[in-house]
């Protein structure tokens, strides 16, 4: 609250009259004002007293409770634990990118950075409980909620508690290769039980490449019976494009191909190849490279794909290759056009080594390849014009257009934003 020093609130009074008064200098500094009045009082009738005196204030600064505990440690009232059990943080990365298109973390007061997730905190109990509405919106998640008494007043029985939502996500990630428990896979639409993920919104969407039939499996389906993934991007092996014939069947963005493969590292040693089935006929030509998981002579230690194995009606569909998606051989750190915005995070105890912050960069940098070969995964991103440097040389500009390839992805110009935050308008 802010108060007119000169003004006749500050320097009225009701038992006497106030007939002068002016401020005396004191240090800027000093949180002290001094005030010099000269009031008149009737004593008696026909004489008047009139005095003149000093009267000092002192400035004391003060903050309202709410703006105290923000700048104090354990102010939270409520916190919500994000957690997925995977080697990577590609999940996280995608869900951070959705929190700052739609400022789903305004209102937190700190944002901590722990071992398989993040926590966040926030002031008010509401604002936890709009995050995790936010959070089952955007992906599938089962949410458990607990509360623990910080203090009571025994005369008027008000209670004051902390609330914790842990919101677990499936730890079932794109491109993840996943073995169904048969009689799951024949609930959810008959559909192969080994299973190639494609893409994770609200539910977990799941293809069969052989058939290109697709079945979406609803998140409170999954947690009656949790299964982790047979393989994850992690295990990908690239193989080399032979021959490919399309046979014309198409669903959405997949077209149903067959195709003869060779692992790229066999090249020139052995002459073993192998045929299979692939949704990417349309992108995919001989000579390609190409990412899959290499299903021959892999010992998986799962119970679901030991029923797969000895089921008389799905072993011999097991595939000797599954292919997932193209790949682009890209520069070590290639120079983009766009770039994402990131949210500050405290680090807490768990400072990065080395090896770790290596494999935080690596997460990213596929992140970032999924973003450009992924449309659908674009649109639903913000994605931002990056700045360009002030000096650039024109001789490595050029090379580096010369050098381009034409068939690798590109995020077009017109799906990028301008960042107000970043230009500097003078006034």
């Amino acid at each position: 609250m802010s108060m007119d020093l000169d003004g006749p609130v500050t320097l009225a009074s009701t038992r006497v009259r106030i007939i002068d008064a002016s401020f005396l200098w004191t240090e800027p500094h000093s949180k002290r004002i001094k005030v010099r009045i000269t009031v008149q009082q009737e004593a008696f009738e026909g004489a008047i007293i009139q005095q003149s005196f000093e009267v000092e204030y002192v400035v004391a600064s003060q903050q309202c409770p709410d703006c105290a505990k923000s700048y104090t440690a354990n102010v939270w009232r409520a916190s919500v634990q994000v957690r997925q059990k995977v080697p990577h943080k590609r999940t996280f990365l995608y869900l951070e990118q959705l929190m700052l298109k739609h400022s789903a973390h305004k209102e937190t007061i700190n944002i901590k950075e722990v071992k398989d997730g993040l926590d966040f905190f926030f002031a008010q109990r509401n604002h936890a409980e709009k995050f995790v509405d936010f959070l089952t919106s955007v992906a599938p998640v089962r949410v458990k909620k607990s509360q623990a008494l910080i203090s009571m007043d025994i005369h008027t029985s008000t209670k004051s508690y902390k609330f914790t939502y842990s919101c677990e996500l499936v730890p079932i990630c794109k491109d993840d290769l996943v073995c169904l428990p048969i009689k799951l896979a024949k609930q959810i639409g008959s559909i192969f039980p080994l299973a190639l993920c494609h893409r994770i919104g609200t539910s977990i969407n799941l293809l069969d490449p052989n058939t290109l039939q697709t079945a979406d499996l609803p998140s409170t389906i999954y947690w009656r019976t949790p299964f982790a993934a047979l393989a994850n991007a992690t295990e990908l092996v690239e193989f080399i494009v032979l021959d490919i014939e399309p046979l014309g069947q198409q669903a959405g963005r997949f077209f149903l191909a067959e195709a003869t493969v060779a692992r790229a590292s066999d090249m020139g040693i052995n002459d073993n190849t192998y045929f299979c089935r692939t949704h990417l006929g349309a992108i995919l030509h001989a000579g390609d490279s190409v990412m899959g998981y290499h299903l021959t002579g892999t010992n998986f230690n799962d119970l679901q794909f030991q029923e797969v194995e000895n089921s008389s009606t799905y072993s011999s569909r097991i595939p000797d290759v599954l292919l997932v998606k193209k790949f682009y051989a890209r520069k070590k750190k290639p120079k983009r056009n766009w770039r994402l915005k990131r949210m500050a995070k405290d680090e807490g105890d768990l400072l990065p080594k080395k090896v770790d912050q290596d494999r935080m960069d690596a997460d990213y940098e596929m992140f970032l390849r999924d973003v450009e070969e992924d449309v659908e995964l674009r649109n639903t991103l913000a994605l931002y014009k990056s700045q360009p440097k002030k000096e650039v040389d024109a001789m490595s500009m050029t090379e580096t257009d010369i050098d381009e390839d034409d068939e690798m992805p590109k995020v077009s110009m017109d799906e990028l934003l301008d960042d107000f935050e970043d230009l500097h308008v003078g006034g």
